[in-house]
């Protein structure tokens, strides 16, 4: 038996017990076999507000089941979504009842039935779900008033009054029209402004700040005409690793040269004597480094920051973690900051600050405040931070892991087929290994890149990853790319729908919406 408290009336559910009517009252007695549930609850309604006891009223088995059924169909009616339209599926679900169509948009309060619901259970081995691209390019350009488009008649770089030869130069490895982060960052790192940068991966952030410190610096350096031996340091910009450090670099290096300007670089993984000869003969123009061999070069006094102009710290979300947060603060002690506008320009001027990142943890407000005016700083903020991208294709498969092997390789192959590259993320360098053995016997060529090598074998294969890591939906690319990830364990479940739920949403993934928070004391940060 089980008791439901419905107003004054407690409701006894019996399996056993037939229906009662023993009251002498006509108002006792509830029309219980009418067939019509709704006409029960109204007549325990009516008896409520007339009878101050409570009645007990017992319900059999049959009856019972029949409001169950109601109840299940009235809820099928009521959950039952009309996802699916005529058009392209935005979700493709191996259950075609949970398909969603690209053009259906669910309702403000409309919960959406999600293909991983049950994933956590192994019943759900070999489910899968496809959030499909909707469009083939990054919505990574603009043409007027900042407004996406992926049609013809974009602006190009001539419209920030740069350079001539920078602008050739960049049309020479087809780099035409500026995208959505370069034409919200640019004018404002030319107008001498401390930024910080909250754009997503592959959309265009490295040249963002690189395209107006080259412009400030050559049109400087044919003002001032330094010497070798006069060279000083003038930008530096810290990145977390040496890949990225070298990829950074060729940046650099391609649009620069072509002005005189000598960039150099120093990454982990090095000793000191190398990093001492990196600086033997004279000093670069733009010095990219990572944390550590930074301050190693600053403690043997190879290098100084004292007259530097720019200081960029990209991989913001790397960068003020726990494992660089204290490297950061020595090495911005080194370092002069400009606190306002005015501190950038004239011969006493300090280094303007620019902080790139795809997020940023709590902890930027507090280093960044002990040397700079946080009030100084305009946060540029993209607008599809933290979205899916429209261009990507991500596929999502629930399997065992003994088989994400045999799935990996059917993956490959296809890729092979079509004559397409494929990049594996791993989770540790111990997995990077036991996969490329794996790989080895089944035939697939490959090339296996991993933290811990030694520096001399990573940087054998960093031209590789410049040209291959972060293709997937990168701005520039040819066509959107393709992710497969395979969810192996019960705790990724969660990770997967909430996933599917942004998808179906259309909005940002949770909990990110947020990162770039007001410091604790001072000023608050102005956001354009």
């Amino acid at each position: 038996m089980q008791f439901v408290k419905v107003g004054s009336v407690a409701v006894l559910f019996s399996k056993q017990l037939p229906i009662t009517r023993s009251s002498s009252n006509a108002r006792d007695h509830v029309p219980l076999m009418c067939g019509h549930v709704d006409a029960m609850f109204a007549a325990i309604r009516r008896m409520t507000t007339t009878a101050s006891p409570s009645v007990v009223i017992r319900i059999p088995r049959r009856m019972q089941e029949r409001i169950e059924n109601i109840k299940q169909v009235q809820s099928k009616r009521t959950n039952k979504l009309p996802t699916v339209k005529a058009g392209r599926m935005l979700i493709k679900s191996k259950n075609p009842q949970l398909n969603q169509s690209v053009g259906y948009t669910l309702g403000k309060f409309e919960q959406p039935v999600l293909a991983s619901k049950g994933w956590k259970s192994k019943e759900a081995l070999g489910d899968y779900f496809t959030i499909n691209s909707t469009q083939s390019a990054p919505p990574f350009t603009v043409t007027h008033e900042g407004e996406d488009n992926d049609s013809a008649g974009h602006k190009t770089f001539e419209c920030f009054h740069i350079c001539p030869e920078l602008v050739e130069t960049l049309q020479s490895v087809n780099i035409i029209h500026p995208t959505t982060v370069q034409m919200q960052t640019i004018p404002k790192i030319l107008k001498r402004q401390n930024i910080l940068c909250a754009a997503e991966t592959g959309s265009g952030k490295t040249l963002a700040y690189l395209l107006p410190i080259i412009h400030k610096l050559q049109a400087e350096k044919r003002l001032e005409g330094f010497t070798d031996t006069e060279r000083r340091i003038q930008a530096v910009v810290m990145v977390p690793s040496r890949e990225l450090a070298e990829q950074v670099t060729s940046v650099a290096l391609s649009i620069g040269q072509r002005f005189g300007l000598v960039v150099k670089v120093v990454g982990g993984g090095r000793g000191v004597g190398n990093i001492k000869a990196t600086f033997s003969h004279s000093q670069p123009d733009v010095l990219v480094a990572t944390p550590g061999a930074l301050l190693k070069a600053l403690w043997k006094r190879f290098v100084s920051l004292s007259e530097l102009n720019f200081l960029v710290i990209d991989e913001a979300d790397t960068m003020f973690d726990a494992s660089f947060a204290g490297m950061l603060e020595k090495i911005l002690s080194h370092t002069q900051v400009a606190s306002r506008l005015s501190e950038t320009v004239g011969f006493t001027r300090k280094a303007q600050l620019i902080v790139v990142g795809a997020t940023f943890p709590g902890g930027v407000g507090e280093i960044l405040s002990k040397v700079t005016d946080l009030g100084s700083m305009v946060v540029v903020k993209s607008q599809m931070l933290h979205y899916l991208m429209p261009h990507v294709k991500q596929s999502f498969l629930r399997l065992k892991g003994a088989d994400k092997i045999l799935e990996l390789n059917q993956a490959l192959k296809k890729a092979e087929q079509e004559h397409k590259g494929a990049l594996v993320f791993c989770n540790s360098a111990s997995t990077v290994n036991w996969l490329g053995y794996t790989l080895e016997e089944m035939g697939v060529r490959h090339m296996r890149l991993q933290g811990e090598m030694p520096a001399a074998m990573r940087e054998e294969s960093h031209t590789d990853y410049i040209h291959r890591a972060g293709r997937v939906g990168r701005a520039g690319g040819s066509s959107g790319g393709e992710v497969l990830s395979f969810v192996t364990h019960r705790w990724d479940v969660e990770l997967v729908q909430t996933i599917e739920t942004a998808a179906r949403r259309r909005t940002s993934l949770p909990g990110m919406e947020s990162e770039i928070k007001k410091p604790s004391h001072k000023t608050d940060l102005t956001i354009e």
